[in-house]
């Protein structure tokens, strides 16, 4: 009888144990700020988190025109960075709770489109515009390196209306 009631009490410690929430940090609700201004001025938003860590380390790297910057803390500033760069942002975030630690890294490249600094993706372009290409056939004699005939040559190659020929 002993035996079982000692195996019921350690069952029941057991299943206590494994019913005591383990922090839980979640890195999507981790979002960062981006100031409008020459330089840039970026910081970590806490707003979101679902849980009040016990403290938070920051690692910041920015990274443009071939060379990286690192900083740390929840805001720093990089005055290296111009509002004509292309920017690649990445952060590490570790939070504390309970000793317990979680790491969040996120990497985003971005731009400033004039009046914000905002995500860089496929959707959205700078400064590229189509090429139109205005074929005209006026039967103009070019030879192969690009100048202009008067007449067509005999026993050469000649251009004409985008097409090569050669007359014997």
């Amino acid at each position: 009888m002993k035996r079982i009631l000692l195996a019921v009490l350690v069952l029941i410690g057991l299943q206590t144990q494994a019913q005591q929430a383990t922090p839980y940090f979640c890195c999507d609700s981790i979002i960062y700020w981006i100031d409008q201004s020459q330089g840039f001025n970026i910081g970590l938003d806490t707003t979101n988190i679902v849980h009040n860590p016990d403290s938070i380390d920051v690692w910041w790297a920015v990274c443009t025109n071939g060379l990286c910057y690192s900083g740390q803390g929840m805001y720093d500033y990089f005055p290296q960075v111009m509002t004509t760069d292309t920017v690649k942002v990445c952060y590490d975030v570790m939070l504390y709770e309970s000793n317990t630690m979680e790491v969040c890294t996120r990497c985003d490249t971005v731009i400033y489109d004039g009046n914000n600094w905002v995500l860089f993706s496929m959707g959205n372009t700078t400064s590229i515009n189509e090429l139109t290409f205005n074929r005209v056939n006026d039967n103009k004699i070019y030879d192969m390196l690009g100048r202009e005939l008067n007449e067509i040559p005999v026993g050469k190659l000649y251009i004409r209306n985008q097409k090569l020929y050669i007359t014997r």
